[in-house]
C-alpha cells in the first residue's frame, strides 16, 4: 500500500504526486515523451542505450541485458522500459502515475513489446518477492519522495544476489538556495534552506500554498548520507560512481558543478 505524510493541511504526498505527475505526462513533459518506433526497432537489433542522467553512463553498468529482469522503477514514460524490453529483457515497470505507464503500454502495444505495468509507491515493493529481479533501474525519482531510505531497503530485497541497483538522484546542494527569481537575475546563490529539506516543512506556508494551487509536484532533498549511505546500509556494495552537469541550467548552482549524481551498486 502507499505510504502517506499527510496533515489537515497538507496533502498525502504519494497521491498527490502521482496526480502532479498524471497531468504533466497529459501535458506531454520533457519525461513523458515516449521513444520511437525507429529507436524500438534499433534497440532489436542491438543498437541501444538509456541513461539515469542527461550524459552517457558507463557501458558496462548494464552490458548485455538479453533475458534479464529488470525493474524499471519510478521510470515510467515510455523511455527506458521499451527499449529494455525490446533489447531482449523481461521488463516490469512501476511508477507512482497511471498516465506515465499508459506511455509504456502505448509503445509495447504499438510496437509488439512484452513488459508489465504496475502503479505504486516505490517504497513499497511488496507486489514482488525476495529477489525477483537482476537489476533496477532508477532514474531521478526519488526527490518525490519524503524518505529514501525505504526504497533502498525494498530495491535490496527485491534484487537477486549479484543484482545491480542502477540509481540516480540530485547532489542536495540543489535545495540549498533561496529561488527567488531576484538572485537568479543577479547570479546570485544565496543559501536559505538546510539538507535534508522537505516542501511540507521548510517552504514557507504562504509559498507551499502557492505551489500546491499550481499543482506542482511536492519535492524533497535528501542528505549524501540517505543517498549513498542507506544504500550501503541497506546491504548494498557501492561499485560505480558518476557525477554529470545539467545541460539546460535552471539554477545558478547547475552553472557550476555537476548537479546529477548516479550510483552503481550491488547486491553481494
Amino acid at each position: 500500500m502507499p505510504i502517506s505524510t499527510s496533515s489537515p493541511t497538507h496533502p498525502d504526498v504519494f497521491s498527490y504526486n502521482s496526480e502532479a505527475w498524471d497531468r504533466q505526462a497529459a501535458q506531454a513533459c520533457e519525461w513523458s515523451l515516449p521513444v520511437s518506433s525507429e529507436v524500438v526497432a534499433a534497440a532489436r537489433a542491438g543498437r541501444w542505450s538509456v541513461r539515469l542522467t542527461p550524459g552517457e553512463m558507463p557501458a558496462s553498468w548494464l552490458g548485455d541485458v538479453r533475458n534479464l529482469r529488470i525493474l524499471c522503477l519510478a521510470s515510467g514514460g515510455g523511455q527506458q522500459a521499451p527499449v529494455l524490453a525490446a533489447a531482449g529483457a523481461a521488463v516490469t515497470v512501476l511508477d507512482a502515475s497511471e498516465k506515465q505507464l499508459e506511455q509504456d503500454r502505448m509503445v509495447a502495444q504499438r510496437d509488439g513489446l512484452t513488459l508489465a505495468t504496475i502503479q505504486g509507491d516505490m517504497r513499497d515493493l511488496s507486489a514482488f518477492a525476495d529477489e525477483s529481479f537482476d537489476l533496477i533501474f532508477n532514474p531521478i525519482s526519488n526527490l518525490y519522495v519524503p524518505d529514501v531510505k525505504p526504497v533502498w531497503r525494498e530495491c535490496a530485497r527485491v534484487l537477486k544476489r549479484g543484482g545491480k541497483l542502477l540509481a540516480s538522484f540530485y547532489n542536495p546542494v540543489v535545495f540549498v538556495g533561496d529561488r527567488h527569481p531576484e538572485y537568479a537575475e543577479q547570479g546570485m546563490i544565496r543559501p536559505c534552506y538546510k539538507i535534508p529539506y522537505s516542501d511540507l516543512d521548510d517552504m514557507p506556508e504562504a509559498a507551499l500554498q502557492q505551489k500546491l494551487a499550481r499543482g506542482e509536484a511536492l519535492v524533497f532533498g535528501h542528505s549524501l548520507a540517505d543517498q549513498i549511505g542507506a544504500q550501503l546500509d541497506a546491504g548494498l556494495l557501492m561499485s560505480g560512481y558518476y557525477e554529470d552537469f545539467q545541460p539546460n541550467p535552471r539554477f545558478v548552482i547547475d552553472r557550476f558543478l555537476p548537479t546529477f549524481i548516479a550510483t552503481c551498486a550491488i547486491k553481494p
